[in-house]
């Protein structure tokens, strides 16, 4: 019986274990690992920053300016991370992005590059962030329980969604795996299912949903929400735009079919009749 090829992290472990030998290279698999270090203790201390930091409706934080140097700060802050996240998603920005890493090694390293931005932006933002000092409101009780379950809840689908996307690319392991063993870097096909049966964008809703569900409310809170909300809803059109080109009539079938962020399938009886009834997932 023939195996199924290893996946990227089934090689990692290879590689790690020393059941697999990588190509020779000391300098390529040193600078490999330097980025999966880097990487990955970012993202890690990003994700914590903005949990904890939303989890207190945005009260706490190390940002300390006095007003009103405090809100164009904030400002600024919630601004970068929208911009420069999707500019290097362009044309434009994808080859300043792997001006990034050090050649000629900065193509293969691009995710990884991505994910190290993505989370030094991430990570100013929830860190840097400056509180009003003004809470609105903060759940007790039961409801307490409940906005921490649903809180819970969010990162979870969360985790999914992008466990469903290409973990690895999600988290930017291909790029610095793929360097490590000297071969081009293997994306994912079009993600049809798991999460993304339901929804084309799970990633996005999930991410918004995180910012709704916490306990805590405050105008801080309210400012992260609405602006992240915006993002999460229009930056996957331009992400859809590459899917188009790339996939073609496999994309256009998939969005025929699956609804953008809302869980609900709008059809239409037939050519001539345009009243649209939505139909069960």
């Amino acid at each position: 019986m023939q195996m199924d090829d290893p996946s990227p992290f089934q090689r990692l472990w290879a590689l790690a274990i020393g059941t697999l030998r990588p190509p020779p290279g000391r300098g390529r698999i040193a600078l490999a690992f330097a980025y999966g270090i880097v990487c990955h203790a970012l993202f890690a201390a990003a994700v914590i920053a903005m949990i904890v930091a939303m989890f207190f409706g945005m009260t706490i934080s190390l940002g300390n300016l006095p007003a009103p140097w405090s809100f164009a700060a904030n400002a600024l802050l919630l601004l970068q991370f929208p911009l420069v996240h999707s500019l290097l998603l362009t044309r434009r920005g994808g080859p300043k992005l792997s001006r990034l890493a050090p050649a000629p090694h900065g193509g293969t390293l691009a995710t990884t590059t991505y994910a190290i931005v993505a989370s030094i932006q991430l990570l100013l933002l929830f860190a840097l962030w400056t509180p009003s000092g003004t809470i609105w409101w903060q759940a007790e009780g039961a409801a307490f329980i409940g906005l921490c379950a649903a809180y819970a809840a969010s990162w979870a689908l969360l985790i999914k969604a992008s466990y469903d996307a290409g973990a690895e690319v999600q988290s930017g392991a291909l790029g610095w795996m793929s360097l490590a063993q000297d071969k081009k870097p293997e994306f994912p096909d079009m993600p049809t299912t798991g999460l993304f049966r339901f929804v084309r964008q799970p990633i996005y809703v999930s991410f918004a949903l995180t910012t709704w569900t916490v306990p805590v409310w405050t105008p801080d809170q309210l400012a992260v929400a609405i602006s992240l909300t915006a993002y999460c809803l229009l930056a996957p059109l331009l992400k859809e735009r590459r899917f188009a080109a790339r996939y073609g009539d496999r994309f256009a079938a998939y969005k025929a079919r699956v609804p953008y962020a809302l869980p609900l399938r709008w059809t239409r009886t037939d050519d001539t009749d345009t009243t649209q009834q939505p139909s069960d997932l």
